[in-house]
Order: structure tokens, then C-alpha cells, then sequence
């Protein structure tokens, strides 16, 4: 796991610190008793996931993996599976 990039992309963190600035207004409108702050807050949340796909999409999320390197993979989990 130590070797794994999840989540530590541009693209990730954009999204995660818009959706929890919309978390933190949302609960605070929540309090404040403010239906609308409230909603709009929620609507930040999503403008966060939005923000964070557009960006992967961009190539600013954690790059895919060469086709080279998925079939070997799947060739060494087919020896280890014939081995067992």
C-alpha cells in the first residue's frame, strides 16, 4: 500500500477541500437555521466532485497504468494461480 498515489493528485485535493469548504457552510447554515445557506452549501459539496472529475479528466489525477504493465500483471497472478 505504501507504494499506491491514491489520492495524493492535485485533482483529488481540489475536490476534497471544495467539498469540505461546502461541508463546513452547510452545517453552519444548518445551524444558523438558513435553509437556503444550507442548500447552497450542498451544491458546493457537488461543485467539489465536479471540480476534482473535471480535473482527472484533464490529466491532473493519478495517471493509468500502461497496457504493458496491466497484462503483465494479469500473466503473474495466472502463474501464481497455476501453481497453487
Amino acid at each position: 500500500m505504501a507504494g499506491s498515489s491514491h489520492g495524493h493528485t492535485p485533482a483529488a485535493w481540489t475536490g476534497v477541500i471544495i467539498a469540505f469548504i461546502g461541508f463546513c457552510a452547510a452545517g453552519l447554515f444548518m445551524v444558523a437555521d438558513s435553509p437556503a445557506g444550507f442548500w447552497a452549501g450542498c451544491a458546493v459539496i457537488a461543485l467539489g466532485a465536479v471540480v476534482g472529475g473535471a480535473m482527472k479528466v484533464a490529466g491532473m489525477g493519478t495517471p493509468k497504468e500502461p497496457e504493458a504493465v496491466v497484462e503483465a500483471r494479469a500473466r503473474a497472478a495466472a502463474r501464481e494461480g497455476a501453481a497453487a
